[in-house]
């Protein structure tokens, strides 16, 4: 996709909110020995307001200097690299006053003699039109460190409160007495900021205004030549120089203009809010909601993240994008679509009218560096005696259907088991999604296609498990079977393609083979009941169990050998189990493997290929 189009897709073209910064109610109104909201009260706090400088930068740059002050001034909130007090809010942007100064109350003289303010200095005038882009004017020239205008020269100097109490005696005049230094904030009243802009709607607003100066500065036709290291750097340094020459008002703190620059970045080069959760290794899963609502899965447990899009209508941008890469479409008449990242990663989206609350988008995520077998066993998940039994049983070309609920494993099984295929056997892969990681270099990978615009084009699984049959295949993987699929897939197995893999949703190896027969008659096929169970029984010669536990882990709950009929009944026997023996103070659960105590009935046939398989595997007593 072109860079002008990526950058345009995801710009929101609407005038920036205002930020209001409520001030604090005085020392003496807190302790109620003045009263609220007077006439007086809100001239004071007009008097602070009307005298604010702009910090160019942002951040406190006096803060360190103030809180040791002698002089008896009040410390107040700031808003600032270092936090906002909780007293204050953050809601919009003064109109009067440009955004990203940092306001620092405490440091106006309320006791100052109104003669002092005869040449009051300009405010900075910005509408919402002008936000970020108007030039700072040239008769209100910024201090680099002052964030308030110093007082006159000729203006007398502040007295100490018993000698305004003197004076005001004497004159008759009231005037604010000087409140003693604030204590510094506690915890809870402290707000942090990164937190609060990183989620408040003028971040996001700046990003969007920012990305619009990014698209006008940008030799797009010279950026798509270049190599990605060279365009993030390009990237990065027009987004920094931006910061630096227009946008140094924008009230960002050195963290946040750094995130800014990734995010950016992120956005122009890759998928936008989803690449830091794509780069995080712990992830498993990416659950998208709506716009505002991210979910993730990290070690089995799912977690709410601060990652968000601007609108719906960037989240179905990124939806697009992905979707683009591999050919594919969503739109109100396709309005569900599954997909795959560059890494492999499965996407599901699902947009409105189906989708109430806005795009939805699910990533499962697959590691860079598959797990292996030892892994699965290093975690847990099985046994190394269980392990020496599936490396013989797929070495040995038994055919097996890998089953489990959703999020169980069964992918990454599937993955473990194609390792022990040898490197000199054809293996033909059918998918929806591409995502299984094999590892030989003499593979075919195939992958359906859905209908386009007009309704034709389609091409689906049972298509292409029965087109691979002309393809010479020693091995055929099917990445899941669903439908009237398992009825060739079931041939297959049947006609000389011994060793081929597949899995399925079930929740037992029971129910696995109530779903083979159903999904049978959902091709179509009119064959009696008995016929059809023989046909499975004598196709399928193991099932492999795994689920995923109430604490998240995965774990390979049994596995069975299919040993024939009985009556009208497929009959199995299992080899190992997973029995599960309560639950820990820290919800972790516990259990052992135990073998069946049962030597398998395809022994034989493992035996016939050179694998041995010692009978202490088998013991009734071996648990773990």
């Amino acid at each position: 996709m072109r860079l002008a189009e990526r950058l345009m897709r995801t710009t929101r073209r609407q005038p920036a909110p205002a930020l209001h910064l409520e001030p604090v109610a005085s020392e003496d109104a807190r302790t109620g020995n003045a009263p609220h909201g007077t006439e007086d009260d809100a001239q004071a706090h007009a008097d602070v307001y009307g005298h604010l400088q702009l910090d160019p930068d942002g951040l406190d740059q006096n803060q360190g200097q103030d809180q040791g002050r002698g002089d008896g001034m009040p410390q107040a909130p700031r808003l600032g690299a270092s936090g906002l007090n909780a007293r204050s809010h953050l809601s919009a942007v003064p109109p009067a006053a440009t955004v990203g100064m940092a306001i620092q109350p405490d440091t106006a003289r309320l006791d100052a003699p109104d003669e002092a303010d005869t040449a009051p200095i300009p405010r900075v005038p910005v509408n919402d039109a002008t936000l970020f882009r108007a030039p700072r004017p040239e008769s209100a020239p910024v201090s680099e460190s002052a964030t308030l205008a110093a007082p006159r020269a000729d203006a007398p100097e502040a007295q100490p409160a018993d000698a305004q109490a003197t004076q005001a005696g004497q004159t008759g005049k009231s005037r604010p007495s000087a409140r003693p230094a604030a204590r510094p904030a506690s915890a809870e009243q402290v707000c942090d900021v990164t937190t609060l802009t990183l989620h408040g709607d003028h971040y996001y607003e700046i990003r969007a205004r920012l990305q619009d100066r990014l698209l006008e500065m940008m030799d797009l036709a010279a950026a798509e030549s270049l190599p990605p290291d060279r365009l993030a750097a390009e990237i990065s340094r027009l987004v920094e120089k931006l910061l630096r020459e227009e946008f140094r008002q924008a009230p960002l703190n050195a963290q946040e203009q750094r995130q800014l620059v990734e995010d950016i970045r992120d956005e122009v080069m890759g998928l936008g809010p989803l690449e830091p959760l794509l780069r995080d290794p712990t992830v498993n899963d990416i659950l998208v909601n709506n716009y505002r609502m991210v979910y993730v899965e990290r070690r089995g447990k799912l977690i709410r993240v601060n990652t968000r899009f601007l609108d719906d209508d960037h989240l179905r941008k990124i939806i697009d994008r992905i979707v683009a890469r591999i050919g594919r479409r969503v739109d109100e008449a396709s309005p569900m679509v599954d997909a795959r990242l560059a890494d492999g990663s499965r996407v599901n989206a699902i947009i409105p009218p189906l989708a109430l609350d806005g795009p939805s988008l699910s990533i499962r995520r697959f590691s860079k560096d598959p797990l292996e077998l030892e892994d699965l066993i290093r975690f847990g998940a099985l046994t190394p005696e269980m392990g020496e039994v599936l490396r013989g049983i797929v070495k040995a070309r038994l055919n097996i259907i890998v089953s489990g609920g959703t999020g169980s494993g069964k992918t990454t099984m599937l993955n473990c088991l194609s390792r022990f295929v040898p490197h000199d056997e054809r293996i033909v892969t059918i998918e929806d999604a591409a995502e299984l990681q094999l590892k030989q270099d003499h593979v075919v990978r195939l992958e359906t296609r859905p209908a386009n615009i007009e309704g034709h084009g389609q091409v689906t699984a049972r298509d292409l498990v029965k087109n691979c049959l002309r393809m010479r295949p020693d091995r055929i993987i099917v990445g899941e079977v669903r439908s009237g699929e398992v009825l060739d897939m079931l041939q297959a197995m049947n006609t000389g393609h011994d060793g081929s893999l597949t899995t399925i949703h079930a929740n037992t190896p029971r129910d696995c083979l109530m779903r083979l027969e159903t999904m049978v008659a959902m091709a179509g096929l009119n064959i009696g009941t008995l016929s059809l169970k023989r046909y499975i029984a004598s196709a399928v010669d193991v099932i492999i169990q795994v689920s995923r536990l109430a604490d998240g882990s995965r774990k390979m709950t049994s596995l069975s050998e299919i040993t024939g009929m009985e009556g009208d009944a497929i009959t199995m026997q299992d080899i190992f189990t997973f029995e599960q023996t309560g639950v820990d103070e820290n919800g972790k659960v516990q259990g052992r493997f135990r073998s069946g105590g049962i030597r398998p009935r395809f022994a034989p046939r493992l035996a016939a290929m050179g694998i041995e398989l010692g009978g202490a595997l088998f013991d009734p007593g071996l648990s773990q």
